[in-house]
């Protein structure tokens, strides 16, 4: 960030958490092993003895991890999901963190970007972002933009699929498919983050 050759810019796109684990959990065996990847990162960044085991794991199936045991294997992907939801949190939280106490040299290199935002107003953040990042905006680009955002369908069975859909029907998927047990579990997780983010 501090190289003048680069003139680096850092945009950090957050989604609701809700949305977020909504859509992991309807592709649960696609991001099953990125799940385990992000677990594992986890794993080697806490530092080791007893403080690590007093972790409470939030978004996991009730009675999952009691007496130590493994997962059942019908709850396993809701394991891993869950467990790496708390981890993406962790560390969605941490950057906020850093961002808000961050020199202005550096506050004047990154902005933040909300997937709600983007989709609820498509052009006023393509425009605010390419400013931000010194660039013009493209009548074509625009076009793409809405287009990606405002398109006739909706995959809510391909979250993961990059086609035009209406993603405004996105945006408030999860308050249809998560049980109000595993919004409060995402809720309380990813609280502190969802808190400065405005979700």
């Amino acid at each position: 960030l501090r190289e003048p050759g680069l003139n680096l810019r850092v945009v950090q796109l957050f989604r609701d958490p809700r949305a977020v684990h909504n859509s992991r959990l309807k592709a649960r065996q696609a991001r099953l092993r990125e799940s385990v990847q992000v677990l594992r990162s986890r794993h080697r960044a806490e530092p080791r003895g007893p403080a690590r085991h007093q972790q409470q794991h939030l978004l996991l199936p009730p009675g999952l991890l009691g007496g130590g045991r493994a997962p059942q294997p019908q709850h396993r992907a809701e394991f891993f999901l869950g467990g790496a939801l708390e981890v993406i949190c962790q560390a969605w939280l941490r950057d906020l963190l850093l961002a808000r106490r961050a020199p202005g040299w550096l506050r004047r290199r990154y902005t933040q970007l909300r997937y709600e935002d983007l989709v609820q107003e498509p052009r006023a953040e393509l425009r605010r972002l390419l400013r931000f990042a010194g660039l013009s905006v493209p009548p074509a680009l625009e076009d793409f933009v809405l287009n990606m955002t405002r398109g006739a369908a909706y995959s809510s069975d391909r979250p993961f699929l990059i086609s035009a859909r209406d993603a405004r029907e996105a945006v408030h998927a999860w308050r249809e498919r998560l049980s109000r047990q595993q919004v409060r579990q995402v809720e309380a997780a990813c609280g502190e983050a969802m808190s400065i983010l405005a979700y």
